[in-house]
């Protein structure tokens, strides 16, 4: 005995079912559902045999639609099955092609005893199990129904007056028919934390609905229009067989994605809203799932326009461009890309290209300069033209994009589409994107190129082109820009005839960078030679570039170390030395001892006088006076300098050498103490009194323009 609380609401079902074989499975399957419902599931075995009886009598006697009503509430179970045929069912014979009516009032065949005990049990079964049952007669038909109570729950009095007048009011009087199934397909709600949450819901949901109308089998399908075909989301029960009445109803997706869901049970009254309302819930799924994918489609192709962004950035070096931006593209993007830039003439001509198959590169080569009217590079101007889009013609099938930076047109970039696979709107966007970003990165590295072009002019204007050749004094020099090779820095050395035994030794340095320094180096620099020329003595023309940086020099100043050089028939070379701020010069003897030489001054150009006291420096046979700026001793490795004692370490062993290779080796020595590029100019120059040399050696002293460097 069941201790069951009465309740006071009832589950009602009513269903629409055809004269079909499966009409019975089916309102088994709806009487199934309302017992697991109303927790009646010790009424179960009963209910289903006399609901299995009811409606196949139904069926094969009747020959007509029913309609199936099922009542549930706290006491027991009541099932009607009402058929359309009115007056008495006619009897009928068994026959190969199924139960077949007689026409009323025509004499009744003669039965046999055989006969008369294989049928006529039904309506017994009903009468054995049922605590009640009675045949119900309307205007459109007639009816039979049986009522289960509950075992040990008391019926109230008044259950019968209220279970006859449902049976004579008809089915379909109780407005509430529909609101516990479609409760039971609301209740289902997809997982968010399942392996596969729009599988599982579907499979959930297509499960709870074949249930609810006695579906022998359902599917889903859905084909969101990207090449791939329809894909089955979710599955129950035996497929659908070919030429059977089954029900359709369509996926109302967005775009040109498609679905359906199809039922293995005839297309009712009743089956009908419920499977509208799973389609809309599968449909709402999966546009949601669409959004998801789409929402994370486009976070990963902002991810790769930032990427690619930052790796055209890197690059200043044009021809590294052009080669990067085809294999940015391959093979996310196209199974092949192309770049095509213009030349003075608005020529297009080849400049990098990528393939997914590196093996048909070469014929990529091959087909993209091919020539005739309807080839790749015939079609490219168009995309120039029209500064949009241009189809390509096969094998190069895909598209060409213009390359266009700040209003001026570049070139192409040109795409070719997967096998079997067209570009997406999405794609194409992204494309057009990267073809921005690509476009700016050439032209940015087109303009990096003429500036640092124009630096290395400028730079190499403010040097002598070649250090003179004098018998008994050698020259040498190195120079090293800073590691930023568009802008010109403000180092400079010259070195200047002054008559036929002295010569002027000049190495400066202008504060700061770019035009400005290098408009600066190039006064201090001419203003030197014309005064030296002129014979000014080295105190006035110090005072003169003073006054000139002063009135001139726009907040810039100016170190300066001056050197007259006085040669001596086979005695030492005597220098005459005025260092306006500039580092003290290193003093190499012959035999390796090194100091410093001559006295520290004012800087010029910060104050109206200055002080640059002379100081005289005997170089004797073999001995070297190197001359340097600030970016040989403050050469940086982190936050170590390279500094004067690593100056004079480098410089003691090459005390025996000339000239020029002592400045080479320290640039060498200056350069390799870091692996970063100078943060300053590099400037050296070696004044060397070099021992005679026979004249069989051969040993002329090199041009300058051999040593010195432009780059690290």
């Amino acid at each position: 005995m069941t201790d069951a609380v009465p309740r006071d609401d009832r589950v009602v079902r009513r269903v629409r079912l055809p004269a079909d074989r499966r009409t019975p499975a089916s309102a088994r399957a709806v009487v199934r559902s309302v017992l697991s419902e109303a927790q009646l599931d010790e009424l179960a075995d009963a209910a289903l045999l006399l609901t299995t009886e009811l409606s196949t009598n139904a069926v094969v006697h009747a020959g007509t639609d029913l309609d199936l009503e099922v009542i549930a509430d706290a006491y027991g179970l009541t099932v009607t099955v009402v058929d359309d045929l009115r007056g008495i069912v006619p009897p009928t014979e068994p026959s190969a092609e199924g139960p077949q009516s007689e026409p009323v009032g025509s004499a009744p065949p003669t039965k046999t005893l055989a006969d008369l005990a294989d049928r006529g049990r039904g309506l017994l079964l009903v009468d054995h199990f049922a605590t009640r049952w009675g045949t119900t007669h309307y205007e459109q038909g007639k009816g039979v129904w049986f009522r289960l109570n509950r075992p040990g729950v008391p019926e109230p009095a008044d259950a019968l007056t209220k279970l006859t007048e449902l049976a004579a009011n008809g089915p379909g009087t109780d407005n509430s028919t529909d609101v516990p199934a479609l409760n039971a397909l609301l209740d289902i709600a997809p997982e968010p934390y399942a392996e596969d949450p729009l599988g599982e819901f579907a499979h959930s949901l297509l499960t709870k609905m074949a249930e609810l109308v006695g579906a022998g089998g359902g599917v889903v399908r859905y084909d969101l229009g990207e090449g791939a075909g329809p894909t089955v989301l979710a599955r129950y029960g035996r497929a659908p067989k070919a030429g059977t009445a089954t029900l359709r109803v369509p996926l109302a997706l967005g775009g040109v994605a498609t679905g359906e869901l199809e039922l293995d049970v005839p297309a009712t009254a009743y089956v009908r809203p419920l499977a509208a309302l799973v389609a809309e819930r599968l449909t709402l799924a999966l546009e949601n799932d669409r959004l998801r994918r789409a929402e994370r489609r486009r976070q990963t192709w902002l991810t790769f326009l930032a990427e690619a962004s930052e790796l055209l950035a890197q690059s200043l070096d044009v021809e590294l461009t052009m080669a990067l931006i085809p294999q940015l593209v391959v093979p996310r993007l196209g199974q092949w890309s192309a770049v095509h830039t213009t030349d003075n003439w608005g020529r297009l001509q080849l400049e990098a290209a990528a393939h997914a198959d590196e093996e048909s590169l070469s014929e990529l080569h091959t087909a993209l300069q091919q020539t005739g009217p309807d080839t790749a590079l015939a079609r490219l101007p168009n995309a120039l033209r029209a500064g949009g889009q241009v189809p390509l013609p096969a094998p190069t099938e895909g598209f060409a994009i213009p390359l266009i930076a700040r209003g001026q047109l570049l070139g192409t970039l040109s795409i070719g589409r997967h096998v079997n696979r067209r570009h997406e709107p999405d794609e194409v966007a992204v494309l057009q994107d990267v073809a921005r970003r690509a476009a700016l990165a050439v032209d940015n590295a087109r303009i990096h190129a003429e500036r640092r072009s124009v630096a290395r002019t400028l730079q190499r204007s403010l040097l002598p082109p070649a250090l003179p050749a004098v018998p008994g004094l050698g020259f040498g020099a190195a120079y090293v820009p800073t590691g930023d090779a568009v802008d010109v820095g403000g180092d400079f050395y010259d070195v200047v005839k002054l008559a036929t035994d002295r010569w002027l030794v000049a190495i400066g340095d202008v504060s700061g960078k770019g035009v400005q320094a290098a408009t600066i180096t190039g006064l201090v620099r001419e203003v030197i030679r014309a005064l030296a020329r002129g014979g000014r003595p080295l105190p006035e023309i110090l005072e003169r570039i003073n006054e000139t940086l002063v009135e001139r020099g726009r907040g810039r100043f100016c170190t300066l170390a001056l050197a007259s050089v006085q040669l001596t028939d086979g005695g030492p070379v005597s220098v005459a030395l005025h260092l306006a701020g500039h580092e003290r010069p290193l003093l190499v003897r012959a035999d390796g001892r090194t100091s410093s030489a001559g006295s520290g001054g004012t800087a010029l150009g910060l104050l109206d006088t200055i002080n640059c006291p002379a100081e005289t420096v005997q170089l004797r046979s073999g001995d070297s006076l190197i001359f340097y700026t600030d970016g040989v001793t403050e050469r940086r490795r982190g936050r170590e300098l390279y500094g004067w004692q690593r100056l004079r370490d480098a410089a003691a062993p090459l005390a025996q050498y000339s000239a020029e290779v002592i400045a080479a080796r320290l640039r060498t020595a200056t350069i390799g103490f870091s692996s970063e590029p100078p943060r300053d100019d590099i400037a050296l120059l070696v004044l060397r009194n070099e021992p005679p040399v026979p004249p069989a050696s051969g040993r002329t002293n090199a041009p300058a323009s051999l040593i010195k460097e432009s780059s690290v």
